[in-house]
């Protein structure tokens, strides 16, 4: 519980003690701010004519419309500052909002690099297995073109010996003429190798 206060203080050129839970020197302001007001009416040659009991009224009009300004700038203050918290409210919502699309576009930043990870992966996979089946094709294709030319080459050996008979056989085809009739005429010599025999048997009956 505050402790109350009291303090004199000067008001019109007169001493009023004032008391209250507030400080003493918030006391002295409030005094001084009376002073002000009086001070302000009497530089007004009108307020100095007019009876006390008018410039008390006065006095208290003035203070009336200082306390409805002030409140009325205090309330335009406290909507502003309302105002104020409700953008930062929304800013730190947006805030929140951006900071959870960061994350979750870091998330999905971070799972595309895993599935582009993986798919290089595959890309790598396939392409080896693509060149590996594309040589073992290539070493297909050659195993078959060396047998084929082994083929070739027996094809060329038997067509070599086929030449080498030919020509034998067209050498025998060359052969003199005469050779040929008694080749060909077996009979011919066996007759006259007869004929020779009787003639020399003729010979011995005549002796």
């Amino acid at each position: 519980m505050s402790v109350k206060t009291s303090a004199d203080v000067l008001i019109g050129g007169k001493i009023y003690t004032l008391s209250g839970y507030e400080s003493e020197e918030y006391l002295q302001k409030v005094a001084n701010y009376i002073n002000n007001k009086l001070n302000e009416f009497d530089e007004i040659e009108q307020f100095r004519r007019i009876p006390a009991d008018m410039k008390a009224t006065l006095l208290e009009l003035n203070i009336a419309d200082d306390y409805f300004k002030a409140k009325e700038q205090a309330e335009t203050l406290e909507k502003t500052v309302r105002e104020k918290e409700r953008e930062i409210y929304e800013l730190q919502h947006d805030l929140i909002s951006a900071k959870i699309k960061v994350e979750s576009s870091e998330e999905t930043a971070s799972n595309l690099e895993k599935e582009n990870k993986e798919l290089l992966l595959n890309k790598a996979k396939l392409e080896t297995s693509l060149a590996d089946a594309l040589l073992g094709k290539v070493k297909g294709q050659t195993l078959a073109g060396q047998e084929h030319n082994r083929g070739n080459g027996k094809t060329l050996a038997e067509q070599e010996h086929n030449r080498g008979n030919g020509k034998v056989l067209a050498e025998q085809g060359k052969q003199p003429e005469n050779s040929r009739e008694e080749l060909s005429n077996p009979n011919n010599q066996a007759s006259s190798a007869e004929q020779d025999g009787n003639k020399k048997q003729n010979s011995n009956r005549k002796k």
